[in-house]
Order: C-alpha cells, then sequence, then structure tokens
C-alpha cells in the first residue's frame, strides 16, 4: 500500500505512517518524509515526498505536493502528484491537478482542472521493429 521511504539517516520508514485520525482537526502544514494518512481535517498544505490517502472522513482544504495520492473523502486546492493520483467513488475534488497517472472510480465528484505530466510513466507498448509489422497485418 505504502512505498518504501528512508529519512535523512537512511532508515527505512516503511510501515511507519503518519496518521490524523477522525476528528481531528489541524490548521497549519504539514512537511512529512513518510506516507501518511489523514482521517481528520486540514486547513493548510501538505508537502511529502511519499503517500497521502485522504480517507472517507477525511478533509483537506490547501495545497498538496506528493509522491502518489488516494482521495476517499474532500479535497478543494491546488495538488502536484508526481506519480498517481486515486480518486475513489465517494471522493469529492474540486481544484487544479498535476499528476503523472489519474484513476478516477465511478462516483466521485471530480470538479477539476486537471493536467498530466508529460511522459509520466507512459511506455510504448509497441518497440520500432513491432510496428511496421503491425502495420502490414492491418492493411492485410
Amino acid at each position: 500500500m505504502f512505498d518504501k521511504v528512508k529519512n535523512n539517516n537512511g532508515k527505512d520508514l516503511l510501515g511507519k505512517t503518519n496518521r490524523i485520525v477522525e476528528g481531528t482537526k489541524l490548521q497549519g502544514d504539514i512537511l512529512s518524509v513518510a506516507d501518511f494518512r489523514l482521517d481528520g481535517e486540514l486547513i493548510g498544505n501538505f508537502t511529502s515526498s511519499g503517500k497521502l490517502v485522504i480517507g472517507e472522513s477525511g478533509k483537506v482544504i490547501g495545497n498538496i505536493s506528493c509522491k502518489n495520492l488516494d482521495i476517499e473523502g474532500y479535497y478543494e486546492g491546488k495538488a502536484e502528484v508526481l506519480e498517481l493520483l486515486s480518486v475513489k467513488s465517494k471522493a469529492k475534488i474540486k481544484g487544479e491537478l498535476v499528476v503523472g497517472k489519474l484513476s478516477v472510480e465511478p462516483g466521485a465528484e471530480f470538479t477539476a482542472v486537471c493536467q498530466m505530466r508529460e511522459n509520466a510513466g507512459v511506455k510504448n507498448l509497441l518497440t520500432s521493429n513491432e510496428r511496421p509489422q503491425l502495420q502490414k497485418e492491418l492493411v492485410q
């Protein structure tokens, strides 16, 4: 579920996830090197080199910058996601997004401008040697 991240001392932070539980409200900015799960509310900016999960009861109003982002709850703001933004069916999103890849489940409320990063994990499925052969097969 979470990626392997190391802190400044080189210690492995896998399995060491920060968590803000439901009912907790924070106002301010959060900076984290480890993965983070937010089931409470944050009014402020969030920056991480890991993954952020906004749980079903979670609410974030502010800017987000992280490697991967899963949204199950409410998000409003500008987000920059280096790799994958995964929007779950109960999510509500308003804002501007820049992502590597995007996954949106049916039922999600997605009111956002979304820009895909160039070459963000896009792989060419056919090598240059396979293209002429495929073109020949399609013509016949």
